[in-house]
């Protein structure tokens, strides 16, 4: 019981962590370009874990057998490079479009990989159930009453950030899978390796980094890859270990709630009513799909 209350409050700090990062991404397109960010977050936030993977290898014996440790490492490296790989995915669609969506709107799209975690659940063969469906056109009206703008259709970048959500629920299902087999620390600052690494090759063939730029968004980079990377992604590794995934997926789908909260207070951002009404439609959307595996249980 003790450890399941500490992995909810995990999430739950994660999901204000990566709410709130929204505002320090979009602070931080005025100085550095998608991929450049997200390569030096990713790189310090793996930078900033190697302390603490170091201070836990050295402050008691490794009594693991030879086998064991092979068995681990194994393990370490597939849940490490493929949430990289998902993440990867995710974290630039999102970056590249916070250029030109404000930050509650891609928080709450982002929100919507709550609702693909069933869907590709069913790819796995399971049964799609009638409130997965209903969540489905939930969240298409949702997102409807959010993006759609009289005369202009669909923003190109709100489809981008849809599908970008994508990966973020696939990552999540990744973590969920391995979450009891690895260390949640060391997995994630593989996790951040991998995304900074792959990020760096479209940051050298797209942008031209300079070390003022970076220098002049060091505390947007900071939040995004210390806090957000190194503390955040760690919590829900750590918190997905200990609690239910419908559980841990209803929580860090909080973080949209918190993005608007930030965007509002911090960047004086704005939302109107139908606006508002397509963030209801859409949180609907994500409770409902999570009470889909309730109801199974």
């Amino acid at each position: 019981m003790k450890k399941r209350i500490l992995g909810n409050l995990a999430l739950v700090l994660t999901a204000v962590i990566w709410g709130l990062s929204f505002v320090a991404q979009r602070e931080g397109m005025e100085h550095v370009g998608p991929f450049t960010f997200n390569t030096v977050r990713s790189f310090l936030g793996g930078l900033s874990l190697l302390p603490v993977i170091a201070w836990v290898k050295f402050s008691k014996p490794d009594k693991r057998t030879k086998r064991m440790k092979r068995y681990q490492h194994m393990n370490l490296a597939r849940a490490g490079i493929g949430c990289g790989i998902s993440l990867f995915l995710a974290m630039s669609v999102q970056q590249y479009c916070m250029q030109y969506v404000t930050a509650g709107k891609a928080g709450f799209i982002s929100a919507l990989y709550v609702v693909f975690v069933p869907l590709v659940a069913v790819l796995q063969g399971e049964k799609l159930s009638k409130k997965v469906i209903t969540s489905v056109c939930l969240a298409v009206t949702g997102l409807y009453l959010l993006c759609y703008k009289a005369g202009g259709g669909f923003n190109a970048y709100d489809i981008l950030l849809l599908f970008g959500s994508f990966f973020y629920g696939l990552q999540i299902l990744i973590v969920n899978y391995y979450s009891e087999r690895v260390n949640a620390v060391k997995t994630c600052c593989v996790q951040f390796f991998t995304v900074g690494i792959l990020s760096a090759l479209l940051m050298f063939m797209f942008e031209t980094p300079t070390i003022a730029s970076i220098v002049a968004c060091r505390v947007s980079i900071f939040v995004a890859g210390v806090l957000t990377c190194g503390v955040a992604y760690t919590l829900q590794i750590y918190g997905q270990k200990y609690t239910q995934p419908t559980v841990a997926s209803l929580i860090l789908c909080l973080e949209s709630v918190f993005a608007v909260i930030g965007g509002t207070l911090i960047l004086g951002e704005t939302m109107i009513p139908k606006e508002i009404f397509g963030c209801i439609f859409m949180i609907s959307a994500v409770v409902l799909s999570n009470l889909h595996s309730t109801d199974k249980a």
